[in-house]
């Protein structure tokens, strides 16, 4: 056998040994299980008309979580008392496979005969609809503390003041205003500046298992403490008296402490 026999014969062992040892690459895509109109969404009520619901997402093979206006849920079904009479809208967002998709459900409430937890009726009052109307607990140059700096990162720092701004030289602009929480058709939030001054309206989520409380379209009563986003941590929430805290203005690097009281009738 010659040279070149040899040279041939191991190039053809060679390529023989490169063709047994490639894998062999399988593609895959994903695909679509149903589409939007296929996805079946349930809403259920203890009791006709009730605030007790029950929402499930019923389509086998689809993920995804419930906003239920209050929060979001990680799971196809969730049951919840809910603080707002009227029509409300509930959305699943979720994947089909494929691609993402959104879906809503309709659900009247006409009776709110399940309690709420007692922070919805110090925040909004017994008369969830009329609402509860709040102001500070003080006035500009009191030494009071009402409005004032504070340490930032947690609430545990929201009495460690560092300056007291509206009880001393520098009250807020809307330091004789007033801001209003009611459940009529919708969480409403309400914020008037002066006696003098058109209100302005938003609305707002309490979330109380985190003990937040957010505000938007309108801003909070002290606004000049700075918060962009309109999310406040609880430190106190009770009947008669209200204390929020901002973790870290983002006009001061610091962190901001609020009290306030039920406006007196």
């Amino acid at each position: 056998m010659n040279i070149n026999k040899i040279k041939n014969l191991c190039l053809v062992s060679i390529a023989l040994m490169f063709a047994a040892c490639e894998s062999t690459i399988d593609e895959q895509y994903l695909s679509n299980t149903t589409d939007v109109d296929g996805v079946e969404l349930i809403a259920t009520q203890s009791t006709v008309g009730g605030n007790e619901i029950t929402l499930q997402m019923a389509t086998p093979g689809i993920t995804g979580y419930w906003d239920y206006n209050l929060g979001q849920a990680l799971t196809d079904k969730l049951t919840f008392i809910y603080p707002i009479p009227g029509k409300s809208t509930f959305t699943y967002t979720g994947t089909l496979g494929a691609e993402f998709f959104t879906k809503t459900i309709d659900v009247q409430i006409d009776q709110l005969d399940h309690e709420l937890d007692q922070d919805w009726y110090d925040l909004v009052g017994d008369d969830t609809v009329a609402g509860k109307t709040w102001v500070f607990d003080g006035s500009g140059g009191d030494n009071g503390l009402w409005w004032f700096m504070s340490a930032p990162g947690s609430t545990d720092n929201a009495w460690s003041l560092w300056w007291n701004a509206g009880g001393t030289c520098c009250p807020p602009s809307d330091v004789n205003g007033k801001m209003r929480f009611d459940l009529d058709g919708a969480a409403n939030f309400t914020h008037y500046n002066d006696d003098s001054s058109d209100p302005e309206s938003g609305g707002f989520v309490l979330d109380v298992a985190n003990q937040m409380l957010m505000v938007s379209g309108a801003p909070l009563l002290g606004h000049d403490a700075g918060n962009a986003d309109g999310v406040y941590e609880i430190v106190t929430l009770e009947e008669d008296k209200m204390v929020l805290y901002l973790s870290n203005s983002e006009t001061y690097g610091t962190g901001w402490t609020f009290v306030f009281v039920p406006e007196a009738m």
